[in-house]
């Protein structure tokens, strides 16, 4: 078994094979729609939702699949105390495969420690979103014709923007990809996906200005400002509005510079811009569902799968000392009772928590 926290569980291969798949699926969509029969997928998802969920939800029936569902926090057990890992085992007697989305970073990494069946990462706080990177890197591949070689900007909320991160971890590996960082600096990426990219020697640059960015770029990654990832609704009201895409201003940039975008949007895109052929931001939705579908015919392929809970993103041994702890009042591990707490030591020698990858104090 082997479950899906972080788009670096997969290889490049890993991700090859299901663009492959996908790409098979588009050409013939019901060459699998009886493949998942008498399989059930369960979605819980204790953060709104509307592609993830249904596209996970439209994915399984389209391969001949069931799905039962918890939506909200409100639907659960949850609600009166039961922890992610007791849900996670419960719902193992039920289903085939769960994909959880919930608001706290680590928590499929919680449910995935106790779970017997694979646990998709559909969303865990402003930390990770493994399945929508699966829907860009497809959208990226089809119009780009590769995933190498792309001057790729990135704009908005970057600090809390779990799409952003996954997508930086995921394109990272493909050689000739640089960066260009677009946000206030209030919402710049972590130091952590920096320190990566300088680890690896990946060029970038983080800037305000996403007019003087768009001239340069082959891809825009537009994201929103997120009230939901905000303490003060004061400082989500200053920056929201940061930066709005619409078709003037896109004037400046290449004639095949697409734009992506993992939706909901609010303001960022101007709905003047969605009949340019470079807007690929709807045709991404729909690569999700493909992807997703894909995704799902892997993990109940019943192959032997390497475990992948007892590593970090970047590989790194996990292991346990009661003399650390995690401060990120956004970690599940600040939150969930009982949950085993896990550490691990990057390259740079930083012991970060295993679930939010936060450096912790002794």
């Amino acid at each position: 078994m082997k479950h899906l926290l972080n788009i670096t569980d997969y290889s490049k291969e890993d991700l090859q094979e299901l663009i492959d798949k996908a790409l098979y699926i588009i050409s013939s969509p019901f060459a699998y729609s009886h493949s998942c029969e008498g399989r059930k997928l369960a979605t819980l998802f204790f953060e709104p939702s509307t592609r993830t969920r249904l596209s996970f939800e439209a994915a399984m029936l389209e391969l001949g699949g069931r799905v039962i569902s918890v939506t909200g926090p409100g639907g659960s057990s949850v609600t009166k105390g039961e922890t992610l890992a007791d849900t996670a085992r419960t719902v193992s007697c039920y289903a085939d495969v769960i994909a959880v989305r919930h608001p706290l970073a680590g928590s499929a990494r919680a449910m995935a420690n106790s779970s017997a069946i694979p646990i998709i990462n559909a969303g865990d706080g402003g930390h990770y979103h493994p399945t929508q990177t699966l829907a860009d890197i497809l959208t990226i591949y089809r119009e780009k014709g590769s995933l190498g070689g792309l001057r790729i900007g990135i704009c908005g909320d970057l600090l809390y923007g779990r799409t952003v991160h996954s997508l930086i971890d995921a394109m990272s590996r493909y050689e000739g990809n640089s960066f260009v960082l677009i946000s206030p600096k209030e919402l710049t990426v972590p130091a952590y996906y920096t320190e990566k990219l300088q680890e690896a020697g990946i060029p970038f640059v983080q800037t305000n200005s996403l007019d003087e960015a768009l001239p340069e770029i082959d891809m825009l990654y537009m994201t929103r400002i997120q009230r939901e990832r905000f303490d003060d609704p004061a400082e989500y009201d200053r920056l929201a509005g940061s930066y709005i895409l619409d078709a003037a201003r896109m004037k400046a940039a290449s004639k095949d510079c697409i734009v992506l975008h993992p939706l909901p949007r609010v303001d960022e895109i101007s709905t003047d811009f969605d009949s340019d052929p470079r807007a690929v931001y709807f045709t991404q939705a729909f690569n999700g569902k493909i992807m997703r579908e894909a995704l799902i015919l892997k993990l109940l392929a019943g192959k032997d799968h390497p475990d992948n809970t007892d590593i970090s993103p970047e590989g790194e041994k996990l292991f346990t000392d009661d003399s650390l702890a995690c401060t990120n009042s956004k970690c599940v591990c600040t939150h969930e009772r009982g949950l085993r707490k896990e550490f691990y030591t990057d390259k740079h020698g930083v012991v970060r928590c295993a679930y939010c990858d936060q450096p912790v104090r002794e």
